[in-house]
């Protein structure tokens, strides 16, 4: 493939993991396919996504034996690329990168999103992209720490933690490919402990930017999450 001497402008393709099951949630089917307003979760948090502009592709991972997905119109669009998730969700997301390889630059962007928060903003991913595109690792949506956080044993308060320095972090999370595949590669290897993407690159003493988000960005992990979540989308169509 011979390249111009203009250079490439990096591409940005987004990938949502949503081959969980949900186990907080007791519900008959994944938390991604329950009820919301009308629709799915998963159809609200990828409509949202499919209105970015400038967006590669998106590449849904869903567990093997997922038999709802197929059933929603938006599994016939053509910007929706389906993966087979693995055991944990750094598997997904790599199955994800792996399925990328042969269309991307190492240097694209990857931007992660949960398929649980249907109620992210369009903007404020725009405003990630514009903070991150030229940070040298990357970084993630997130919120200052609101409430008081206390450390706990045996349900006994030991202390509380300086609540200045701590952040809630959300996603999506944007990341240079081939920095995120080599991270989540290695963190699986050495058996670290990777909660989210972000979370890989620390491994390594790679630093990704705090962006500031908006705290109605909630994930859905519980029953109750649902009616947050109908009565948050109702307030963002009216503020529109």
């Amino acid at each position: 493939m011979s390249h111009s001497h203009f250079s490439r402008v990096p591409a940005y393709w987004i990938v949502v993991p949503a081959a969980g099951i949900g186990t907080r949630m007791g519900a008959v089917c994944p938390k991604q396919y329950l009820p919301l307003g009308g629709k799915t979760v998963i159809e609200h948090t990828l409509e949202r996504l499919l209105t970015l502009p400038d967006v590669a592709g998106i590449y849904l991972v869903l567990g093997a034996e997922d038999t709802y997905w197929d059933n929603l119109p938006l599994a016939q669009n053509k910007r929706i690329s389906r993966v087979t998730g693995g055991a944990e969700r750094c598997d997904s997301v790599l199955n994800a990168l792996a399925q990328l390889k042969d269309k991307t630059a190492p240097d694209d962007w990857v931007l992660v999103h949960d398929a649980a928060r249907p109620c992210i903003q369009v903007q404020s991913i725009l405003k990630l992209i514009e903070q991150v595109k030229n940070h040298p690792v990357g970084g993630i949506l997130g919120v200052p720490v609101s409430d008081t956080l206390k450390q706990v044993a045996d349900s006994v308060i030991h202390s509380t933690a300086d609540r200045q320095l701590l952040w809630q972090a959300q996603t999506p999370q944007m990341f240079r490919l081939e920095l995120l595949r080599n991270c989540l590669q290695r963190a699986l290897a050495e058996g670290k402990r990777i909660t989210d993407e972000s979370s890989a690159l620390e491994c390594y003493n790679y630093q990704p930017l705090m962006v500031q988000g908006r705290s109605d960005n909630i994930k859905i992990t519980r029953p109750e999450d649902l009616a947050i979540a109908a009565m948050l989308l109702q307030q963002q169509s009216l503020a529109r």
